[in-house]
């Protein structure tokens, strides 16, 4: 039965997160790039000042947590395991010419972060004790009609999170420090709960002053140490720019332990990597954004753009290009190893080692705090305020289980449960264009 599950499930994850999946997603960042006149180019600028700018204000409106806040809870759930081991795997797998698809995916995906959380933030609603939520389930519900597809959206939520969420980033946790220091990984399920506890006990509140604090320290501390190398290296930059441009539409020969890549290959995993980075189009970060408290939907939709452009343009593109510029991107290893190889071929002693393993301890931390609020939504959606505490219980006990476990089948089904998202999300995005362009040019009109 097991291997009948494995079978079944790997044949819909080459779906999921394969060129159908790719081409919806990047088809619908197109169509949004067009209807809304390219906002994330227009309104970038725009965009970096109303977040950075408002770090400290306190916003006005309906909602529990500030628009930074919000914004900083949804990085703490994209800027996880998939920013260093993932964009490695792209590259080892797809070539140099990879990272070239991995930006079209952040760039269309800018679009389609910022659409999703408008909407959502459009037909939030407070839960029985009084806390906004929203999220796809309930655009399907109330704007498009659809509620059985809001309650399938919601169950695709509530699962998918305790694989992608929760085991996966306790198991990495726990393997890097166990790899590193020798700690066993029952010592770091205990501790990671614990710390889990102490954060999302308190809500979207303490979760919210929690992420406000990690997530612009782990950035810093990450981007903070592939900028050293990048400056090391700086003589190398134009090479691998070059080599990514080339090796995007002309694909990469076999180098040494390097698998030969072709255009498509590249692209493939270019964008899916990106697309699962960021999230951008499953649907994930409205949940979160549509707790905050603003004047305005369009106005934390701005904050959606800035999440993409951290993520994916400087996170992402910090892993790629110091893994190319060490020149350690054809020996052979992928995932988080070739990264951890390349920033300790590009920091002196044991520093590189020491900022991978933190920046991943750090990363799968934060990924577990936000997706709990994710999968607390979703689960109060079905079933009523009720259910939110025995959920988070749940989540904490699943944290040691991922920590000590080794449940590959478990992981790979949340994963495909996680790309399944993307259907019923699209579908209340798509569904609502007309709102979309509406409360867009409303909003840029009075900004004018």
């Amino acid at each position: 039965m097991i291997e009948l599950i494995a079978a079944a499930n790997g044949w819909l994850n080459g779906y999921v997160w394969g060129w159908p999946m790719i081409v919806l997603l990047v088809g619908t960042g197109l169509l949004l790039t067009v209807l809304t006149g390219g906002v994330q180019f227009r309104y970038l600028p725009f965009a970096l000042r109303e977040v950075l700018g408002k770090i400290t204000q306190k916003a006005a409106g309906p909602g529990e947590v500030s628009p930074f806040q919000a914004v900083a809870t949804a990085l703490a759930s994209t800027v996880g395991v998939g920013n260093i081991a993932g964009v490695a795997t792209a590259i080892s797998i797809g070539g140099p010419g990879a990272l070239f698809w991995l930006w079209v995916s952040g760039v269309l995906g800018m679009c389609t972060k910022f659409a999703e959380i408008v909407i959502a933030l459009h037909y939030r609603e407070p839960d029985d004790a009084g806390q906004m939520r929203g999220g796809a389930m309930y655009i399907l519900r109330k704007g498009l009609g659809l509620p059985w597809l809001g309650t399938l959206f919601a169950a695709l939520v509530s699962l998918a999170a305790f694989g992608i969420g929760n085991m996966v980033q306790s198991n990495s946790v726990a393997s890097s420090l166990q790899d590193s220091f020798g700690i066993s990984p029952s010592l770091t399920g205990v501790v990671l709960a614990v710390l889990t506890a102490s954060v999302i006990l308190g809500g979207i509140k303490r979760i919210g002053d929690f992420t406000e604090i990690l997530v612009p320290f782990m950035a810093l501390l990450y981007l903070g140490g592939g900028l050293v190398i990048l400056v090391r290296f700086a003589g190398e930059i134009p090479a691998a720019l070059s080599l990514v441009v080339s090796s995007a539409f002309s694909g990469t020969a076999a180098t040494g332990g390097f698998v030969g890549s072709t255009m498509l290959v590249a692209m493939r995993y270019g964008i899916a990597r990106g697309l699962f980075s960021n999230e951008a189009g499953l649907g994930s970060a409205p949940i979160v954004h549509a707790a905050a408290r603003t004047d305005h939907p369009v106005r934390q939709g701005l904050y959606g753009i800035f999440e993409v452009f951290v993520d994916t343009i400087l996170v992402c593109t910090t892993t790629g290009m110091v893994i190319l510029v060490t020149g350690v991107w054809a020996n052979g290893e992928t995932g988080a190893a070739l990264s951890g190889h390349a920033f300790s071929v590009g920091l002196p002693g044991t520093w590189g080692n020491i900022v991978v393993t933190t920046s991943l301890t750090l990363f799968a931390f934060s990924t577990v705090i936000g997706w709990s609020y994710y999968g607390e939504t979703a689960i109060v959606y079905l079933f009523g305020r009720g259910a939110a505490m025995p959920y988070r219980l749940a989540w904490l006990v699943f944290i040691y289980l991922g920590a000590v476990g080794s449940l590959h089948l478990v992981w790979d089904v949340a994963d495909t449960l996680n790309g399944l998202m993307a259907i019923p999300n699209l579908i209340a995005v798509l569904g609502s264009l007309g709102l979309l362009k509406r409360l867009t040019r409303e909003f840029f009109s009075q900004a004018r």
